[in-house]
């Protein structure tokens, strides 16, 4: 007996992702959730899919047949059942039955699935870097964030905007990096300015 589920995205009876092992909820959702933190697309879009069927097989290596896409994912049984997903969150479940398994810790399960990425692509600190409100911010914390193409970088907060718009965006408190300057200023390009309500930091 394995530990499967099939995966699949809400309002798509046509496609699914079986799992043959680490199908318990908790295994499910570390996946999702590793998903999520990499901005990949949703799992509503079969992109989202794909990169998800990459982070999983990542996972499990390249010993067995412990991942597949599969057709009618309904009409298949799975010892987890089918788990159901809206963007990267589990939003049901249909044919189980027992208790849904919940062994593992989110974040243990998130740095293992890290570890199993190649080197470039994974999250490392970001995944252990403590959440906090941006205007909590103070000069000299380093923030640890993800550029546009997803990889880790890590930049010192280095100012507060002042009263003015930068690309018409008004900069008054906002927190600025030392991301992109010119002679050594970083008050005039708008990627500087932390506008998010969170921020991962690894220093206070």
């Amino acid at each position: 007996m394995g530990n499967s589920a099939i995966i699949k995205a809400k309002d798509n009876d046509n496609k699914g992702v079986y799992l043959h092992w680490n199908g318990g909820r908790d295994s499910v959702e570390a996946f999702l959730k590793y998903c999520e933190l990499k901005g990949f697309r949703s799992f509503n879009d079969d992109y989202g899919i794909a990169r998800f069927c990459q982070v999983v097989g990542n996972f499990f290596g390249a010993d067995g047949l412990s991942l597949g896409i599969v057709d009618n994912p309904l009409n298949l049984g799975a010892d987890n059942g089918i788990y159901i997903v809206d963007g990267w969150e589990i939003v049901g479940r249909e044919d189980f039955a027992g208790r849904e398994q919940q062994e593992y810790d989110l974040q243990g399960m998130l740095i293992a699935i890290d570890e199993a990425q190649p080197k470039k692509q994974q999250l490392g600190e970001y995944l252990t870097a403590k959440e906090v409100p941006t205007n909590t911010l103070k000069v000299g914390n380093t923030v640890i964030l993800k550029d546009y193409k997803g990889e880790v970088i890590k930049h010192k907060v280095v100012g507060f905007g002042s009263d003015r718009f930068v690309n018409g965006i008004k900069v008054l408190n906002i927190p600025y990096i030392d991301l992109y300057g010119r002679y050594g200023d970083y008050t005039n390009n708008p990627n500087n300015y932390l506008t998010d309500e969170f921020v991962r930091i690894i220093n206070q």
